[in-house]
This record gives C-alpha cells, structure tokens and sequence, in this order.
C-alpha cells in the first residue's frame, strides 16, 4: 500500500509543487502582458526585461539593506526592498512610454510599429541590467530555506519518498492569490479600473465619456511594471536572478497569455498554470515513479523522459503554436490575434 503513496509524494515533490509555484510567477508575468495588450492594443516585447529591471532594482535594494542587518527573520529581506523595485520600475516604463511610445500613440500608428519599438526598449532594458548588475546569476535570497523538509516529511510519514517545499514557493502562491484579487477587486471595483475597462472596449466612446486617456495610459504601465517587478522577485528567489534567463521568460510568458486568451485577465492566469504544468510534466523523468506503481517484473530501465529539461521551452513553443493555429483567441476567448 506504500508504493502508490511514494509515487504520489515523488509526484508531488517534482512536478506539482514547482508547478503550482512556477504557474503563480507565469501567470503574475502574463498578466502583465495581457493589460498592455488590452488596453494599449500592442504585444509588449520588453515585458521579460521589464522583470529583469524590476528585479535588478529589488536586489540592490536588498543588499542594502542586507548590508545594515536589516531582515525579516524567516522570510527574504527582499519583500521589505519589493515595493522600492515597484517604484522605480514603474518610473522607468513610464519614461520610455513618455519618450518612445507617446509619439506613436498621438499618431495613431499602427500596432507593429509599438511592437518593433518594444522591441528595441528590450534591446536597451537588457544592456542597461547587464551593465549595471552584470551577465551571472546573483543570489539575493536569505531567510529560512524550506517550509517542510523531505527529511521532516520522511519522518512524520513513514514513506520513502518525501515532500519538500521551499519558503520561496509558499510566498510564491500567497502573494499571487493576493496580487490577483487586488487587481481584480482595482479593475472592477474602482473607478480608475472601471475607466481603463472602458477604454479598453471603445477608445473613442470612452473619450467622449470624458475619460482621462494619459492617466489610463499611465495606470496601465505602473500595474504592468509592479506585476512584472512581483513576477520576476518571485522567480529570482525560488530559481535565481540571470538576465538573459529573464529574456527567456518572455516565451512561456506570452504563451500563457495567448493560450489563455490574450487580453483576459482570467484567461492569463489559466495560461499561466497550463505551460508551468506542461512544461514540468513532459520533461519529468518518470522512472523512479513508474518503478513504484507498475509490478516487479516491468521494471523500467531508462528514464522515461519525453524531454530533456534543456528543451522545456520548446514546449511552450508547440503550445503557442498549436493554439494560434486552431484557437487564436485562447481558453477564455481574448482578443484574436
């Protein structure tokens, strides 16, 4: 009777706690993604260094304050630096849409134009992250490493296998449910969010309605870059922090909120859970789980691996490519692409 409740706790351990955790921080990203497409009608190609630079701004801060013994105990010095990253962050996106995108805005260009100009505010985030923190990873991280230990699983158990889950993980999920009610309870409670809603369905009606089109814009870019800031903190401290990782991210990142439905915030969280999941279940090696489950005598001998984890992006890609192929508008029915 053991056998079934190791392989569900080597499940559980491999594929679906780091799942839920690297879902939470995909689904953050795309909603991000999703807003600035949305409501400013173009496909945001800085959005992954935009983590990059909020996450780079939190660091700072957090060797700095790690530097005057400043912390939180069991939890990383870098929640207390999160809300300086958000600032400056926000006020860097705001200064590249006053000096790259507004023009193109008041001449109502077309929506390729702003994608090629996200394109090269990538170029510049990038180099500028690079330069200022360097190309290897840094570690920022501090506070106690795990909630439970698989020793201490192990123990309480009595199973062979046991189920670790890190500190990084448990913030990672709570903050993501808390971000996400914030900015639903914003969006559809609020007026400001109830302005960016109707902008977002009819930019002229909502003109006419005398709503306020630059303070829409730059509401639109703070939220954008704070659930990046969020998104990519969360990621560097339950993986690491390496800029050109960042630059990865915005694969699975625009996949989630296309397969979700790209301009729906629901549908970018969805997205989010089904490339994390799919990723990690496909490039999970399921020997020793199988080993557990099937009888004595069909003992597997390889690794019973579908992919090797240097190609978990691809599948990202095939997602991407399937939905755009057969399902343009997503899971919950976005915008059309």
């Amino acid at each position: 009777m053991s056998d079934p409740l190791n392989a569900a706790a080597l499940l559980a351990n491999f594929v679906i706690v780091p799942a839920v955790a690297y879902g939470s921080q995909l689904a953050l990203g795309a909603l991000g993604v999703t807003l600035i497409y949305g409501i400013l009608r173009f496909s945001n190609f800085a959005h992954g260094d935009t983590m990059a630079f909020g996450t780079m701004i939190t660091i700072l801060f957090t060797w700095w304050f790690q530097s005057l013994g400043m912390s939180l105990g069991p939890l990383p010095t870098a929640l207390i630096a999160l809300p300086f990253g958000i600032l400056l962050c926000a006020a860097f996106v705001l200064l590249c849409d006053r000096m790259v995108y507004r023009f193109h805005r008041k001449n109502r260009a077309d929506p390729v134009i702003f994608v090629i100009a996200s394109v090269g505010v990538m170029f510049v985030m990038n180099g500028l992250v690079r330069f200022i923190i360097g190309p290897n990873d840094q570690n920022f991280s501090d506070g106690e490493r795990f909630i439970i230990k698989a020793r201490e699983f192990k123990q309480m158990t009595g199973l062979s296998e046991g189920i670790s889950i890190k500190v990084s993980q448990g913030i990672t999920v709570v903050t993501m449910i808390i971000v996400v009610a914030a900015l639903f309870w914003f969006l559809n409670k609020t007026r400001t969010g109830k302005s960016m809603r109707a902008y977002s369905d009819n930019e002229d009606l909502a003109l006419l309605s005398g709503i306020n089109p630059d303070r829409v814009v730059a509401v639109t870019w703070i939220l954008a870059a704070a659930l990046a800031t969020i998104a990519g903190t969360l990621y560097g401290l339950d993986k690491s922090f390496k800029p050109f990782t960042y630059f990865q991210l915005l694969l699975p990142i625009f996949a989630s909120a296309i397969v979700g439905g790209l301009g729906n915030p629901l549908g970018a969280i969805a997205g989010g859970f089904v490339i994390a999941f799919s990723e990690i279940t496909v490039t999970y090696a399921y020997k020793k789980f199988a080993n557990y489950i099937v009888p004595g005598d069909w003992k597997a001998d390889g690794l019973m691996q579908l992919l090797s984890t240097n190609y978990k992006f691809a599948v990202s890609f095939l997602i991407l490519l399937m939905v755009l192929l057969f399902r343009p508008t997503g899971i919950f029915k976005g915008k059309a692409v």
